[in-house]
Formats: structure tokens, sequence, C-alpha cells
């Protein structure tokens, strides 16, 4: 967890440029009475709060935590039936009447209860907030098995787990202090993005506030052609990698040389990178040339399309894109084995969801995706027939705004797991179904430049987002720009045999290891002022390049609407949603909307 003088040290940062910034430091959270319990810890494990819930639900333990960090809390640990564990932390003495839930990263399985980008709200560093989470209905890591032996398991997984999780919260809230909470929060990343979003769908009232970072939204197609083209698409004849992690820092020069000024600044950031389209012609290795220091061709066209993403033999894309220009130095242990660690994480992924998740009948024991997985139409259509159930792609959030939520949607730049132009569609399909003025006043979209997979990377990604949308629930105050800083020796960005999770780096937010940690010793470098989609940020010209208040809001470059087709484009429709139970191996499922 980061230091205190770290925190301090953001806080710090930001005020200095308050005025780029006055939706996170001229208001900020309502000032909320504490609340004191009204009965002792201990005695909830005896309370039963099935009926709020709505389904049979457990209470296996309730202590009180007295060296509890940051403040002491009431830990309570339990389980909605069949297996939607949970855990719950209440202040002991601290709590001002806000709820929040985390989610989860990849396939979930765990309970983590970390928060993303909670400095600078003091609500969150002080302890005053009441915060559960849920393993989304299974024990386990990575590898779907769960989806294989029970179907409501499944269920479960795709939504059912985050509304009861929910529901189960707030009743405990409410035995405990005698009154619920004022404003409910949803703070997620990767899956828990994608749970961030179908909260927002399919549960528009859980939550006043919502946060969905690097959203998995497009699961199906994310966990099965994604991840599977990221491993074949780079692998040679032999079944060998052909691009190697020691040729990335070659790869991501060539793309700094041809895009980094694009935007105006040469910074070693790619701000723009859905309009950098990088000549890999000019790494490509010459007769005579040592191959240490250039791309082989067959090491060019595997990046070429890697870059391009899962496509038939027509060019048709089955994903909106695959990692953007930019990204290279994060794709060790993702798409690329790191030196001596045969772990590809994309390969794990994809393998264990395609066998035990994506299908109504799995396939054979057996299944590779050297010899199973087709790139094609046909296999398009049979891969995403559960889309209704686990994806988050409905732009339709009427409901929720009608409700009063507000949504800030945030996604790096040089994400390699799940690709930004993601988030852009599903922001883009919120626009042309709602409206863009309706849209801007209950939703945001912050795009971080040289920002990984929930965290760390070459770009400024460190930012106040608990307190922006804090601010936004409570005060009205909608954040016209986030201000990001770096840290020079935090250790955050690529480790030598430790690849990104899709929760974070390792594990990540709301995964077994937290957000990522900083050294006592890191040092901000550099701030950089972020603008709601689609605008950038534009240097004045002078002062350091370093420091946000030298920047200002600079021209919209919004992506093209070729750039978004593809053959989900139909996914972001409207009440596609269907909503099943699990009877063994089978779906029972409806859709309402559906007569």
């Amino acid at each position: 967890m980061r230091s205190q003088m770290q925190s301090i040290l953001l806080t710090g940062v930001l005020a200095l440029v308050s005025g780029l910034a006055s939706a996170q430091s001229s208001a900020g959270p309502a000032a909320l009475t504490v609340v004191q319990p009204a009965m002792e810890c201990e005695k909830l494990a005896a309370v039963d709060i099935s009926q709020a819930v709505g389904s049979p639900t457990h209470i296996t333990a309730a202590v009180a935590v007295k060296d509890g960090k940051p403040a002491p809390y009431c830990q309570i640990k339990g389980y909605v039936e069949p297996a939607n564990r949970f855990e719950v932390r209440l202040p002991l003495a601290t709590w001002t009447q806000r709820y929040v839930q985390t989610g989860c990263g990849g396939l979930c399985g765990n309970i983590g209860l970390m928060l993303s980008n909670p400095h600078g709200c003091m609500p969150a560093t002080n302890g005053e907030l009441a915060i559960a989470s849920t393993d989304m209905g299974h024990n386990g890591g990575m590898d779907g098995s769960f989806g294989a032996r029970d179907y409501q398991l499944r269920v479960d997984f795709a939504y059912r787990s985050l509304h009861v999780t929910a529901l189960a919260a707030k009743a405990l809230i409410a035995q405990f202090y005698g009154q619920g909470p004022k404003y409910s929060y949803f703070n997620g990343c990767s899956d828990g993005g994608r749970e961030a979003l179908i909260e927002a769908e399919r549960f528009p009232e859980d939550f006043n506030g919502i946060t969905a970072g690097a959203p998995a939204m497009n699961f199906t197609t994310q966990n099965s052609f994604y991840h599977g083209w990221n491993v074949l698409a780079n692998l040679g004849p032999d079944g060998k990698p052909l691009l190697t992690a020691d040729k990335l820092p070659i790869l991501h020069k060539a793309v700094l040389d041809q895009c980094d000024a694009a935007d105006g600044l040469k910074d070693g950031l790619v701000s723009d990178p859905l309009n950098c389209h990088p000549d890999l012609s000019v790494i490509e290795c010459k007769p005579g040339q040592d191959e240490k220091s250039c791309l082989t061709p067959a090491q060019a066209k595997a990046a070429r399309e890697l870059y391009a993403g899962a496509h038939d033999a027509e060019g048709n894309k089955l994903t909106l894109s695959g990692p953007l220009p930019g990204s290279e130095l994060a794709w060790a242990g993702v798409l690329i084995p790191p030196p001596g660690v045969p772990f590809v994480m994309s390969r794990m992924i994809s393998t264990g969801a395609l066998q035990n998740l994506m299908y109504e009948k799995n396939p054979p024991a057996g299944y590779t995706l050297e010899k199973d997985l087709k790139f094609d139409r046909a296999a398009f259509v049979a891969t995403t027939r559960l889309h209704a159930l686990y994806d988050a792609t409905d732009p339709d959030l009427t409901s929720f705004a009608t409700h009063g939520g507000k949504l800030i949607l945030w996604h790096g730049l040089a994400d390699p797991h799940i690709s930004p132009l993601n988030t852009i569609a599903y922001y883009t399909a919120m626009q042309n179904l709602l409206g863009k003025e309706k849209v801007d006043q209950f939703a945001k979209l912050f795009l971080f430049p040289g920002g990984y997979h929930c965290g760390g990377g070459e770009g400024p990604f460190d930012f106040s987002l608990m307190q922006a949308i804090m601010t936004w629930v409570e005060d009205g105050q909608k954040p016209t720009v986030l201000v990001a800083s770096h840290s020079a020796g935090s250790g955050r960005g690529p480790v030598a045999g430790v690849p990104p999770g899709p929760g974070g780096h390792g594990a990540g937010p709301g995964g077994p290891g937290g957000p990522m940690e900083e050294s006592a010793s890191a040092k901000v470098d550099r701030t950089r002022p972020v603008y709601p989609y689609p605008f950038i940020a534009k240097y004045k010209g002078t002062g350091s390049i370093d420091d946000a208040a030298n920047f200002v809001e600079g021209e919209a470059r919004p992506a093209s609407p070729k750039q978004l087709e593809w053959l989900g484009s139909g996914f972001f429709a409207p009440h596609y949603e269907i909503w099943c139970e699990g009877k063994g191996t089978e779906l029972v499922c409806k859709n309402p909307a559906q007569k």
C-alpha cells in the first residue's frame, strides 16, 4: 500500500494544479456526520439478513479488528447461497454514511477489498467507508473450471453475485449503524470494470456513483478471440513464439519515433494511438545486420498482426482491435513470454474460458487453441451465443441516470490486456443512443496516455478517482479534468518474470495483492491533466513538460466510425440481457424485454 508520505506528496501535487482541476479541489465529498455503531460487532454473527437479500444468506464470522487500517473496523464474512462469498468491513468509530463495493480481476475467485486510485479522497484514506467485495460466486483462479461443474456459478459470476453482495452489505450496515448508507459507490477495474457496468445496466438503483476502469465489457470476445489471437498470431511453424520480450524495446522505440510528436509534443508518450500507424519495415533486419538490434521479417509480421487484432480471412474484425501502439513494453507476460518464463497470460485466460465458460455445452476434453480455435464468422457466432449473459455493453443507462447515478469510465491507452477501443465504442454507443448532451450530465470517459492495465506505465496514471466520483455525486460538480501523476522509483510497470495480471500488475485492484505497491522512495516526476474524451492535453509551449500547470485542453480526436466497426458492433444495443438460472449443466434464461 502507498506510504503515508507518498499520499501526502500526491495530494500536494494535486493542490498545486488546483486551478486546472477545480472539480478535484474547490469542492469535494460532502461533509457528512460520523455515525456510531448501534450494536456490538460480534452480534452481527447472529443476524439473519436472508429476507433483505432475497436468498438464503449465512454470516460465518463477525470480528472487531481493533488495529485495522486505515481505521479499526468490524469484519464480517459470509455467503449467499449457493457459494457467493463476501466480506464487509464496517468502521467502528469513523463511518461517514458511505458504502463502497469493489470489483475483482480476471475470473475472480477471491475477495479483494482494495480501492483503485483512492489517494486525495479523505473519506477513503481516513477509514470512513463501509467497504465490501465478493469472489463472484466461486473459489479458484483463472482456469474457469467453476463454469463446467455448475451453471448457476456461471450466472453468479456473470451478474448475480454483485447484486446480492450489495444487498447483503447494505443490510448489515443498516443493522450495525441503525441506518443505511447515504451514498453508495462501486469501484472496479478489468473484470471489475465489467462488473461496474453490469451494475449500472442491470441494477441501476444499487449505486449512486460508479467508476469502471479498463472494463472487460466484451467478455465473450475478450477472453476468446482477443487473447487467443495474441497467442496464435505470434507462433512460428515450430510452435515457438516469434516475437520475444527482448525485441519489445526495439518495437516500442520505433513507435515513439513515428508517433510520439503527433500531438505536438515529444514527451515519450503516444497520446493519440488511434491515429498511430507505425511502419515496421524501418526496423526489419537488413542483410548482415545483427538480429539483436532489429526484427526479423517474421517478427515484424507477428507484431503487425498483434496490433490488428483477431480477424477472419476477409479482414472482418472479431475484436475491436489488438493492443494499441505505445503499449509494447507491457506486452511481456501478457502476449509475449518474458525471458526464461513459460508464462503467457493470454494463453491461460483464453484456454480456460473457452474450455469452461463460453459455450452452453463445453467442448470435449483436450481442447487447445492451436487445434480448435478458429477465426471466422461461424466461430464468432458460436462463441458469442452467451453474450447476453456475460457482456456489459448495453448503452441505455437511462434508468441509472434517472436515479441520479454518475459514471466515470477510465482506461490506460497503453493497456495490453483490453483495448481502449472497447471503452470508446461503449461511450460512443451511449452518445449515439441517448445524445451527447444527456450523456455528459451523468457519464465521462478519461483516457490516460502511457497508462497500462489498471495502473502503472510510462505515463502519469495516478489520479484522484474516488475524490472525483464522490465530488460529482455529492456536490454535483462534474469532473472537467483529472490531474494524473507518475512516480519515479515506484516499481510500477513490467517486472521481469511477473506479468501484469488482468486486474492490474500481479493480481491487481481487487485481486489477492490489491493495487500495485509503491516504494517509500517513490517520487512524483511528472504530472499531466487528462481531459474527458475525445479531448487531449495540449502543451502551452513554455515551462516544464512534466508540470500539469503548463497544459490546456487541446483538440478533440475521436475515433472514426470505421475504427469502431467489427462483427460485434451490434452488441452495443439496448436491452439484450438475459436473466438465467443454472440447472446443473443447463441454463434456463429469459429476456423480459422480449415478448
